[in-house]
């Protein structure tokens, strides 16, 4: 067998993790499928098969020219041509695995509901139903070897098998909550039978994978072993030895429907905390199913069909679905490696600290420079925070700070292969910046900015050597905003371009190539939704009411406690630098808002802005309910929040700030959090209706004036 290549978007540790575990999978099959002479290797296009020196069955799963499995209908039917043989001339035992390096499988191929009817997918469904339960039927032992990332359609295969061994870095989970469905082929109740029930439907309602320990804890495996000692367990398990955990006392308990009401109950108070039911319905569908039927596996089945063929054709799913192919084209925007090993970060404040820290947190050596040595430090154990969050593994941790290395004097520039400037937002001392940078650069490195509105031609003009100076527009907090634009400007040359993507997509980020524009994408996009937000704010409607309306639209933040995080500092110079450089009709910024901004009330970083902020940075909100009797009511208010942000995304289409919808949909939604479910400020005008959404333009043009004006660029839509 042949060792995979590193997957596509892997940082350098990444790479050589994978190299060692495709080594390992070498020496697997090496044992599995080639253990005598007398065994013959079958290839069923998907799958390998082999049956031991013991008696044992290796069926090993390999997708041909994918670098990750995943199942669909070729998979599961040439796993029923197995099932066939295994029934036939029965072995001792059969054991399932991955002779991937990136893991066991990572759920179904959702491609293959995109076209599909509802009819096809119940049929699809249900074919995939009988042959897992074939697979469960099964008289000998089987067995799931997993390791790396086990999910959803892949875990439903695993969980068919009667015991699973994992791996200590194994993964598994149920992701298609995130779809907005629930696991579809037999997940429902299979997990149910073998793990702590509770544990199980918080796994299938979060979305949220559990590591190898943790999944034996709960039952979700058997067995968790180190990959040289596989060929010992599976032994073990084929022989009787190892024997399944089962779902124990819990799995008894909750077999009775009572005790499952009193469950369900708050499992539905706790989903509706994270979402509403109307928008995301996958988590509330769940609960009900598990209530009504959890006692009964053939009626849990029956349901789980029915349930999943209707979620999949909801305008949630559809949409989720769309999000994830976002996700995936702008991943696929990476072509080739970046040839990147060596950062040097210009600038520790809150942006260039966060970039240096997650660089090295993605297996890149990484350098931070500032002025002062004392924001180096604060950076430093920012990062020491960040990563002990997100990697939550002390050796990991540490490797990564070892990436990461304070350098005052800027040694580091000499030996980078890409140089980030994340300096303050003004132009003359970038410029000079980016020139001293220059000079001490070495050939063939990178000179990138971190700017979030200046012009990159202005700062370009600074340079001997504009052809490899970029811009690469990371979000804040860099360790939870996936996008990061990649920002274009006409002296670029298209290698610099092209290594700017891969580095963005091999620090696990979504790139979004913009054009040069004043605000780029998002920025400009977010500044009439913020700028609108104040102005309704200053006409007496109660910020709390303005933020909630946004908030039950979908987004993950209303615009008055956005304004806030931002601050209400850069929200007025944005505001202004977007009027004055591109003639956007934004509303003036009140009065009232300049008096606070003069007087230090700039929001959560001053404790005070347009709230009040208690000691650990929440806003002080008064509830709806506490509102004062006759507080205004805009009836219009919502519209003129929205439909100005997906205005100005449209004039971007048009101007080529933006390449594609899709681009411009993917970019808003990874990097502002808009609502997911609607797939994209263009996909929601496209479902409202766009000669509907231009004509609500129009009538609130006349009511508020022409800040509401629709872009010439809906013509093209």
């Amino acid at each position: 067998m042949k060792a995979a290549r590193p997957r596509k978007n892997a940082s350098p540790v990444q790479q050589t993790e994978t190299r060692a575990m495709a080594g390992l999978l070498d020496t697997l099959a090496d044992r599995a499928l080639e253990l005598s002479a007398a065994t013959t290797v079958e290839a069923r296009g998907n799958w390998r098969a082999a049956t031991d020196e013991d008696g044992i069955a290796w069926w090993v799963l390999d997708r041909p020219g994918k670098s990750v499995n995943t199942i669909d209908r070729s998979v599961l039917e040439e796993l029923n041509g197995l099932l066939d043989q295994a029934e036939t001339a029965p072995p001792r035992g059969v054991v399932i695995r991955s002779a991937k390096p990136s893991g066991f499988a990572a759920g179904a191929d959702i491609a293959q509901f995109e076209s599909a009817t509802t009819p096809e997918i119940a049929a699809m469904l249900n074919e995939g139903h009988r042959v897992l339960d074939r697979l469960a039927a099964l008289s000998m032992p089987t067995v799931a070897v997993i390791h790396g990332h086990c999910l959803g359609a892949g875990l439903e295969l695993a969980l068919a098998c009667r015991m699973r061994l994992a791996t200590p870095g194994a993964s598994l989970g149920f992701p298609e909550v995130m779809l907005g469905l629930h696991p579809g082929l037999g997940g429902t109740f299979r997990s149910l039978a073998v793990a702590d029930p509770l544990e199980a439907m918080t796994m299938m309602l979060t979305g949220k994978a559990a590591p190898a320990r943790r999944a034996r804890r709960i039952g979700l495996v058997d067995a968790v072993v180190e990959e040289r000692h596989v060929l010992n367990a599976v032994r073990a398990a084929v022989g009787g030895e190892l024997h399944p955990a089962g779902g124990g006392w819990k799995a008894r308990a909750f077999a009775l429907k009572p005790a499952r009401s009193l469950a369900a109950r708050r499992m539905r108070a706790e989903a509706a905390r994270a979402a509403k039911p109307e928008h995301y319905p996958a988590p509330f569908r769940l609960i009900d199913l598990w209530e009504t039927h959890g006692g009964s596996p053939e009626r849990m089945r029956a349901a789980e069909l029915e349930s999943f063929s209707e979620l999949i054709e909801t305008p949630t799913s559809r949409n989720l679905v769309r999000v994830f192919f976002l996700r995936e084209a702008m991943r696929g925007l990476k072509d080739g490696a970046s040839d990147i090993k060596r950062v040097h970060v210009i600038g520790a404040g809150a942006m260039g600290g966060d970039i240096a820290a997650w660089a090295a947190r993605e297996g890149f050596r990484v350098s931070l420079s500032d002025i002062d040595p004392r924001p180096i430090g604060q950076a430093l154990r920012k990062a020491v925070t960040m990563l002990d969050k997100t990697l939550k593994d002390r050796l990991k941790v540490r490797d990564a700070l070892d990436r990461l290395v304070p350098d005052p004097g800027g040694v580091g520039i000499a030996g980078a292969d890409l140089v980030i400037e994340a300096a303050p937002e003004r132009l003359e001392l970038k410029q000079s910046i980016l020139r001293e940078a220059e000079a001490r650069m070495k050939p063939g490195a990178i000179l990138a900015t971190n700017t979030s509105a200046l012009p990159l031609p202005d700062l370009a003009a600074a340079l001997s050597d504009p052809s490899r100076f970029v811009g690469v527009h990371f979000f804040n907090p860099v360790s939870r905003m996936q996008l990061v634009e990649v920002v274009k400007h006409d002296a670029l040359s298209p290698e610099t371009l092209r290594r700017a993507t891969n580095f963005v997509a091999e620090l696990s980020r979504l790139p979004a190539p913009v054009r040069p524009t004043a605000g780029f994408l998002v920025n400009r996009a977010l500044t009439p939704y913020i700028a609108e937000a104040i102005l309704l704010a200053g006409e007496g409607v109660p910020k709390e009411r303005i933020d909630a309306e946004a908030e039950a639209f979908g987004m993950p933040m209303g615009p008055i406690e956005l304004a806030d995080r931002v601050g209400l500092d850069i929200a007025v110079e944005v505001a202004q630098t977007l009027a004055e450089r591109l003639g956007m009709p934004l509303p003036e910024m009140p009065g009232w808002l300049h008096q606070m901004v003069r007087e230090g009330r700039l929001g959560q970083k001053t404790g005070a802005g347009l709230y009040e902020y208690d000691a650990e940075g929440k806003p002080k909100k008064i509830h709806l309910d506490a509102l004062p009797d006759g507080a205004p009511i805009d009836p219009d208010l919502l519209d003129r929040l929205i439909l100005p942000m997906v205005n100005t995304v449209v004039a971007c289409l048009r101007e080529g700030v933006v390449e594609s919808e899709e681009i411009a949909d993917g970019a808003m939604i990874f990097g502002t959090g808009f609502a997911p479910f609607r797939g994209g400020p263009i996909r929601y005008a496209r479902e409202r209706g766009v000669d509907a959404v231009i004509a609500r333009l129009r009538e609130l043009e006349m009511a508020h004036g022409p800040r509401f004006k629709p872009d010439p660029g809906w013509d093209r839509l």
